[in-house]
């Protein structure tokens, strides 16, 4: 049996505190469940944006989507997230990644390391904040129990073997990044295939199955998808216009197309939880709603 559709949005433009407000009650309006920041310099602070954001709304769980783990003190991390689970009323869910701009460690004043040393210390910060935060004598506490739910984003080998241990969600986002650029680089529908199968076979004794997620990278509704297509395609030239068109990151289409694409890539790799970014949030909505029938 699937898991039902979960919608998320990840808020990237900071705003004053009524136009913050505001942004997050739309989300809610439009029947997101989750409220999502990233951690990038020159964009919001974790944090107190999904303090805030738990301050404008009711409903939606918030979450940091994900923490770059090099930018972050594990024991200093713990009390952020036990401090922020108690704000927020327990609403808390916690993003990690390894963090993939080398310039924003370089402005920090923060060594940024080897793949592999970043992927080390992205293993020690979940290995200490599951001690600290499991710990009954650790202040700050947490409100939710047995502990804040994690989300990791992971393509390789190592980072999914570090998911399938210890996430309660595993992230995806359908391509791979530039070590020193941030880009985005799609990968095929194909490979993505492979890199969940993978997962699955390292998850295969965990006693209770992950959550999938997928960031979507774009939504264009159209009636005419090849055009839409079109102005991409000098962007990823390892690809063809299908190839492009078959993206599980890139929706377009009409509603209807869209919604059944969703559907299908359910089937296929089993994302239930699906991420949107912030310009996107409107033309999403009648998709939600209608996948939200399911």
């Amino acid at each position: 049996m699937s898991r039902p559709f979960r919608f998320g949005v990840s808020l990237l433009v900071s705003a004053p505190g009524d136009e913050w407000s505001a942004k997050c009650r739309r989300a809610e309006e439009l029947g997101y469940d989750v409220i999502l920041v990233p951690d990038h310099l020159g964009m919001v602070a974790p944090f107190p944006a999904l303090v805030a954001a738990a301050r404008a709304t009711e409903r939606p769980r918030l979450g940091t989507f994900v923490l770059n783990a090099g930018l972050w003190n594990p024991a200093l991390l713990a009390r952020e997230v036990a401090t922020t689970d108690a704000l927020t009323g327990g609403r808390l869910e916690l993003g990690l990644g390894t963090g993939y701009v080398r310039e924003e460690h370089d402005t920090a004043g923060l060594p940024f390391g080897s793949p592999g040393e970043r992927v080390d210390h992205l293993r020690h910060t979940v290995e200490e904040l599951e001690r600290l935060l499991g710990d009954p004598e650790h202040l700050p506490r947490p409100v939710q129990r047995p502990g804040v739910p994690l989300l990791i984003g992971a393509n390789g080998d190592r980072m999914l073997e570090l998911t399938a241990r210890h996430a309660a969600v595993a992230a995806f986002t359908g391509g791979r990044t530039g070590r020193r650029t941030g880009r985005l680089a799609p990968i095929t529908a194909e490979d993505l295939d492979e890199r969940v199968a993978r997962y699955r076979e390292l998850a295969a004794d965990r006693a209770e199955p992950a959550e999938l997620n997928l960031l979507i990278q774009m939504v264009v509704v159209t009636e005419d998808r090849a055009a839409a297509v079109r102005p991409f395609l000098e962007y990823v030239p390892h690809l063809t216009a299908g190839q492009v068109l078959d993206l599980p990151i890139f929706l377009t289409g009409t509603r209807e197309q869209i919604t059944e694409q969703l559907r299908a890539q359910r089937e296929r790799y089993g994302f239930t939880y699906l991420t949107v970014l912030e310009p996107y949030m409107e033309a999403f909505a009648p998709v939600l709603r209608a996948l939200r029938e399911d």
